[in-house]
């Protein structure tokens, strides 16, 4: 299924044929890899065609999708005009960031800080999740030392990311940016399957504050709203 981005939200109209192809091309599933590009796109309102590449039906094993990306993960994202074709979700935020000009601040100090955090996540955050989502709810035994393990650590990255929170009012300081984006994809899917961080007060504030604004609730949505195991 193709979808225009930002030109038809919130409704979210297919393309029209008489309409110029975009450049942008984004090969995704819901996943909270794939919403971290959505919501980069819709927040920057480049115009961007959405591939949904089915998961569930094995469609990133298909030999078009491996050419784009040969470990079989998304997102990708191309730029036919430009010849470029990246995957990993944090990747895409950095080049979408500065092709877009925003959400990656231009002073030294603060574009570092915001690198930084997106490496965090993109090193610690996004692996840990992971692995706790995937012994909870999909492992075909449950293995109660990697269980343990892993909400320990999960824990942990709550604590962290709640500390960093309670004196700045985003992920790397005045300004909502894409360390932001990265980190909110995750938080956004253990919701959904009632993995519970509302004690940590800081973080549940930043998450409402994240999950208020329109382009997220639009990129949530995109390809599909996630849904629990």
């Amino acid at each position: 299924m193709l979808w225009e981005g930002s030109a038809c939200a919130p409704d979210f109209c297919l393309q029209d044929a008489s309409v110029t192809e975009p450049s942008l091309h984004l090969h995704t599933d819901s996943s909270p890899n794939g919403y971290k590009a959505t919501i980069a796109l819709e927040e920057l309102g480049l115009p961007y065609r959405l591939h949904h590449v089915r998961i569930e039906q094995g469609e990133h094993r298909h030999p078009d999708f491996l050419r784009l990306n040969p470990h079989g993960r998304i997102p990708v994202l191309e730029d036919r005009a430009r010849g470029i074709v990246l995957f990993e979700s944090a990747a895409i935020l950095l080049y979408l960031a500065e092709r877009g000009g925003a959400l990656l601040p231009q002073v030294p100090a603060a574009r570092w800080d915001t690198i930084t955090w997106l490496m965090f996540h993109a090193s610690s955050v996004g692996p840990i999740f992971g692995q706790r989502v995937h012994f909870e709810h999909f492992a075909q035994e449950r293995y109660l030392p990697a269980i343990e393990r892993y909400r320990h650590l999960s824990e942990d990255i709550f604590a962290i990311l709640d500390a960093r929170l309670a004196a700045r009012p985003w992920l790397a300081g005045d300004d909502y940016s894409i360390a932001d984006i990265a980190h909110f994809g995750w938080l956004h899917v253990l919701g959904v399957i009632d993995i519970d961080f509302s004690r940590h007060r800081h973080l549940s504030a930043w998450y409402q504050r994240v999950a208020g604004r329109p382009a997220v609730q639009r990129g949530v949505r995109l390809p599909e709203p996630a849904t629990g195991p």
